[in-house]
């Protein structure tokens, strides 16, 4: 196989899965991707993950979390799509920044080409050079040694202008390394209509719009309320031209999304995808699903956490943090029970004791996790108060750490206007603030600390009793730190601060001292927690919040 810029495969010893979405978004390609990555890793196959975003944004870390939910940090600093954190918390498959492309990234590369004279005087087109770089990027991932399937979750829907560039490279892998090394998996939606009654046409139009643009699936996964009849599967197959053991129900789960690799199991989805592909695999082995599971069905003790958060109301934007706490009560043997409260109405409820006490019933912990800008601060500085006060477990993620530290200056130093630079940068009394290097930096994410980061945690502290070690790697998404003026002033007044960077020149992590439970960390744990080995801190977290009486 040769590209236009030169950059020659003669074979392929890899095996490729597309996988696409039709109807609508957010049906759950990513979901869908990771389990069955899952499925092939738990029968002894090597996997890689990768994602294609059809946006014209380099990376999502200059977008809303309205727009596009959480941003996913990767050990090595690439700010990615949130479905990269389902592939890690699914699969053993290393990632980086090469497991995540974006048209943005797709034209700035061939442009920059374009200019240096790398074409060589070629009329540059999306075919083949758009598509090259795209094939070109995710041979780099597939044809390593150590790989046996690669599969690539395809953003966007069929039918979107955006995404033809890369449905295009999918469809040309086929006819460059043989029919019997790709394989094309097809998310798509069979809506329940007033009555009940489930229509399969949107999904038969989302096929044809698929092989308008030539590529016929191999595989439906059909996202449904209940599990289809064989009478509806068999019909789909027919019109679709898809294998009738071929047409997966995507049913809806109620009880947890690490069930969904089960249902699929359940299905042959491993099987038949393996068959297709001509793989030599062992038997599955999906015992520690089954364990996680039966958590979720069996634990008879919930545990409520407040979620303080300013994006609340997209389910999203927390992703991580809400699956870290899942696997947090997994380790505790308990469910866990995610209240979100819009940091907003804390502010609007004056943070008097009476309302936050309604506000707060019934909750056992209280996390305030990582964000940007000023609205809403305010109201995670009263829940951060609260929980102080209250004696109530408090974990703070990132800006949660920063909350703890601006709540402490102003009721404890008597600071009234302490805060962060960030959000007012006239403040007397900046806690937290931007280091004196970076304050010229005008380019959006140059004074970001990004990826992994070594800190020293101090002996005797809670956070180096739940590590169980001194120093930790840990991803950073952050650019304002605590300032280390008022230091001095926050260890006089019993405030704890238990993690430092190894050269102790940045604070990590800080404490409350004489409290059950209260820890804030500037980095963000939530990246490095799967179902099978939960962060420590969330197990300590959940643990100290289970124990909690109040």
């Amino acid at each position: 196989m040769t590209f236009s810029k030169g950059y020659k495969i003669i074979t392929s010893m890899s095996k490729y899965i597309f996988v696409t979405g039709g109807v609508c978004s957010s049906l759950g390609k990513g979901i869908a991707a990771a389990s069955l990555g899952t499925l092939l890793e738990c029968r002894g196959l090597r996997v890689r993950m990768m994602k294609a975003d059809p946006y014209l944004n380099v990376d999502p870390g200059t977008m809303s979390p309205y727009q596009h939910g959480e941003v996913y940090v990767t050990a090595d600093g690439a700010e990615t799509d949130l479905d990269l954190g389902n592939y890690e918390r699914f699969t053993t498959a290393p990632l980086s920044k090469a497991n995540s492309m974006t048209t943005g990234q797709i034209y700035q590369a061939v442009i920059q080409k374009e200019r240096e004279g790398k074409y060589l005087g070629r009329t540059v087109q999306v075919i083949p050079h758009i598509t090259d770089e795209i094939k070109f990027r995710i041979f780099a991932i597939g044809e390593s040694p150590d790989v046996d399937v690669t599969i690539i979750e395809i953003g966007g829907t069929v039918g979107d202008i955006e995404s033809i560039p890369f449905l295009e490279a999918a469809r040309q892998f086929r006819h460059d390394i043989g029919r019997e090394n790709v394989l094309y998996v097809h998310l798509t939606l069979i809506p329940e209509v007033i009555g009940g009654e489930l229509k399969t046409k949107p999904t038969q139009h989302s096929v044809k719009a698929l092989r308008e643009l030539g590529i016929q699936p191999d595989i439906l996964l059909c996202r449904t309320p209940v599990q289809m009849e064989e009478g509806m599967s068999k019909k789909i197959a027919l019109f679709t031209n898809v294998d009738d053991d071929a047409v997966i129900s995507a049913y809806d789960i109620q009880t947890t999304i690490y069930e969904i690799p089960l249902a699929y199991h359940k299905q042959n989805l491993d099987s038949i995808a393996i068959k297709k592909l001509g793989i030599k695999a062992g038997k599955a082995d999906l015992t520690q699903w089954e364990k996680v599971v039966n958590i979720f069905k069996t634990a008879d003790k919930t545990v409520k956490i407040a979620l303080v958060g300013k994006y609340i109301h997209l389910n999203d934007t927390y992703k991580s943090i809400v699956e870290a706490l899942f696997h947090g009560a997994i380790a505790n043997n308990v469910k866990v029970d995610i209240v979100k409260i819009d940091s907003e109405e804390l502010e609007k409820a004056a943070c008097e004791n009476s309302s936050l006490d309604k506000l707060f019933e019934g909750i056992k912990g209280i996390l305030v996790p990582g964000g940007f800008g000023q609205r809403g601060i305010d109201g995670m500085v009263c829940a951060a108060g609260y929980a102080r006060e209250n004696n109530i477990p408090y974990f703070g993620i990132c800006l949660g750490m920063q909350i703890m530290v601006i709540e402490y200056a102003r009721n404890i130093l008597q600071y009234p206007e302490a805060n962060s630079r960030e959000f007012s940068p006239d403040t007397k009394y900046p806690v937290i603030s931007l280091l004196e290097e970076q304050i010229d930096i005008k380019m959006f994410g140059g004074t970001m600390r990004l990826g992994n980061n070594e800190s020293k945690l101090s002996p005797g502290s809670k956070i180096r009793k739940a590590y169980g070690k001194d120093l930790i790697v840990e991803r950073h998404r952050h650019r304002f730190e605590f300032s280390n003026r008022f230091k001095d002033e926050f260890l006089n007044a019993g405030f704890i601060i238990s993690g430092y960077t190894p050269d102790g020149s940045l604070v990590e992590a800080v404490e409350w001292k004489d409290h059950p439970w209260g820890i804030g960390v500037q980095f963000h744990p939530e990246f490095n927690s799967k179902p099978f080995s939960p962060h420590p801190l969330f197990v300590e977290f959940i643990r100290a919040s289970k124990e909690n009486e109040k």
